[in-house]
């Protein structure tokens, strides 16, 4: 069953782990949420990495194979084995992209500007400053089945166990409760 089936769901703590996140239940349905470049720059602005949409013609396969890097990559991080050589060349060479252009407005608002590039390098630039600084301890996989989804666990004593209680927290205590009160009735 899809828990969260849409990608502007953001629970994940991290702007490259929310982009991972775009692609739910991995190791069995494998649901994918951006199915074509108007969902990717649709995702853009409501990550707030740019303001409007930028031309993504032509640019889902390319952003995906970022997607599933970074996902290789977080994955060998949480195994404490080495991220593949290509997968790593793949994040580098993406960071080295300028990121969006930040300007300040009157107003004292921040407009961010740039193209779909631009906002790859931003995706990028957050899965190397996660994995090289001091939150990747806190990298954690959902505990529930079926969820794949990778977050940053930033609860006081570092044991959470879901990517989101309001979904998967609360649908592995359900499961947990239908399960106790089966084995309590035999």
């Amino acid at each position: 069953m899809t828990v969260f089936a849409d990608p502007h769901l953001f629970v994940s703590g991290n702007l490259a782990l929310n982009f991972i996140g775009t692609r739910q239940e991995r190791r069995t349905t494998g649901i994918e949420l951006l199915t074509g470049d108007a969902e990717l720059g649709e995702w853009v602005v409501a990550a707030g990495i740019l303001d409007t949409a930028p031309d993504c013609t032509g640019t889902l396969a390319p952003a995906l194979r970022l997607r599933e890097a970074a996902w290789r990559v977080m994955l060998a991080t949480l195994a404490g084995e080495p991220a593949a050589d290509a997968d790593r060349r793949l994040l580098n060479r993406h960071a080295h992209d300028a990121p969006p252009e930040l300007t300040l407005r009157a107003d004292g608002g921040v407009q961010r500007s740039g193209s779909i590039e631009a906002a790859l390098a931003a995706v990028a630039r957050s899965a190397i400053e996660l994995l090289g600084g001091p939150d990747r301890e806190r990298l954690k996989e959902c505990g529930r089945d079926a969820c794949t989804r990778l977050y940053l666990d930033t609860s006081r004593g570092g044991s959470r166990r879901w990517c989101d209680m309001a979904v998967c927290g609360n649908r592995a205590k359900s499961k947990a409760f239908r399960v106790r009160n089966t084995e309590a009735a035999h």
